[in-house]
């Protein structure tokens, strides 16, 4: 991973907040590098981005696991090749609790399959998690579901139905997949040749 981001001179990459950790391996990699060879800014030091008010995406099933695709259950997650109906029913049977939507930031904490709901309906809104709390305060978690489940669906299905579309068309990744290939190699290429020099090889 370190390899990839440095050998691109990327300054900054998005990473959940349990993640940052391992960036920072290649944040010390970049800088005792450019200490050791004297070799000011040669690698970029990246930055990690990380979103502010939700910055992991858990389980569908259980709002204390993390989201992720080698759950056994499907209904777990959200897959990126998920059909409307697949999405639909997915948010209709995440789990959440007996009680109506929270009403303030303090409740939303201490109700982890809540939280996480309000954080992707949030993020694909653009809007904080006290704004969402706001304007759902009260309400049913049905009605919530439903509002969450058609901006997912304007979001992910599209998506959906390219991927479907692009791998219908083997001729034409492949096509992809090789110039992407020649022009990373051509960039790394030239970034090693420069990393030989300061090395003095």
């Amino acid at each position: 991973m370190a390899a990839d981001i440095l050998l691109y001179d990327a300054t900054h990459v998005p990473v959940g907040d349990d993640q940052k950790q391992h960036l920072e391996l290649c944040r010390d990699i970049a800088q005792k590098f450019n200490n050791d060879f004297a070799s000011n800014d040669f690698f970029n030091v990246p930055e990690p981005l990380i979103q502010k008010e939700f910055s992991r995406i858990m389980s569908l099933k259980d709002g204390t696991k993390k989201m992720s695709k080698s759950d056994l259950s499907d209904l777990s997650r959200i897959n990126l090749t998920d059909s409307k109906d697949e999405i639909v029913n997915k948010i209709k049977k995440a789990k959440t609790d007996p009680f109506p939507m929270p009403s303030n930031l303090e409740e939303l904490e201490k109700r982890f399959e809540a939280k996480n709901l309000i954080g992707i309906y949030s993020s694909l809104k653009g809007l904080s998690l006290d704004q969402t709390v706001k304007n759902f305060s009260g309400k049913n978690f049905s009605e919530f579901k439903e509002e969450l489940s058609q901006i997912l669906v304007e979001n992910i299905y599209p998506i959906s139905l390219e991927i479907k579309k692009l791998l219908n068309d083997k001729s034409y990744l492949d096509e992809i997949i090789l110039n992407g290939s020649n022009k990373a190699s051509e960039i790394a290429s030239e970034k090693i040749k420069k990393i030989h020099k300061i090395l003095g090889f």
